[in-house]
């Protein structure tokens, strides 16, 4: 197997379990997107609790996909530079137990991967648009 299409099954393989995670994180916040933090003290807005309602949920189903995957990852990149702020700010531990912010520092770097890579051989961007720059990327 060539070097090129095991990069295009590493990212397809990639952007589906990320989408599916985000999908399965996104689910309740959609729900209820403009309320899902009310229990939290202090929580934020209902125009700014929608925002990563959507990133995660539309972000991981466009990931899925391989549908606008950079605006996904800009969406889900912004989601989780505040998660794992707000973790870093709450003197939460990189591994730990609860709390830590480990998950979101990896989402934030897959993001940031399928931005540096693009959707891949595999992708509805790449069969639409042709985001493919020429027959060996990924």
């Amino acid at each position: 197997m060539n070097p090129a299409l095991r990069g295009s099954i590493a990212v397809l393989l990639l952007r589906l379990i990320t989408g599916v995670a985000f999908v399965v994180h996104g689910w309740p916040k959609i729900q209820n997107p403009l309320h899902w933090m009310d229990a939290f003290p202090g929580h934020p807005p209902s125009f700014v609790q929608v925002l990563p309602a959507i990133a995660e949920f539309g972000g991981g189903l466009g990931l899925i996909l391989g549908l606008l995957t950079p605006l996904c990852c800009a969406g889900i990149i912004c989601t989780m530079l505040v998660a794992t702020y707000t973790h870093v700010a709450q003197g939460h531990p990189f591994v730990g137990q609860t709390g830590s912010y480990e998950l979101a520092l990896v989402y934030l770097t897959i993001a940031m991967s399928l931005i540096l890579t693009g959707p891949g051989r595999y992708s509805l961007d790449n069969r639409l648009m042709g985001l493919r720059r020429n027959p060996n990327d990924y």
